[in-house]
């Protein structure tokens, strides 16, 4: 397995987290919270069937592996960050920005 390599500022941040330097302020009631959306964002209760071109699935099972994952987990990853709002079509709002 590749060892990541981390920088000065990522060794210094590991350095003070193994020191004991940071403290957690999560409460019980938090952390239970926290927890149970967790499980609800990952629960896997539907199936769905797609079609797509063999050239993106190489290249979803590419990067599926390069990130240590199975290809089907990254895939449903994505759609769940583009559902929720945190991935979106940046090439997309270009163009409606442009047309303003």
């Amino acid at each position: 397995m590749k060892k990541t390599q981390l920088d000065k500022e990522e060794q210094a941040l590991l350095a003070a987290f193994e020191s004991g330097e940071f403290q957690s302020e999560l409460t019980p009631s938090r952390k239970k919270s926290v927890e149970e959306s967790a499980a609800q964002t990952f629960k896997k209760n539907k199936r769905i069937n797609i079609r797509i071109s063999g050239r993106d699935l190489m290249a979803i099972q590419k990067r599926a592996m390069e990130e240590g994952m199975p290809y089907q987990t990254l895939i449903a990853s994505i759609i769940h960050k583009y559902a929720s709002g945190s991935l979106y079509d940046v090439t997309a709002n270009n163009a409606t920005n442009s047309n303003s």
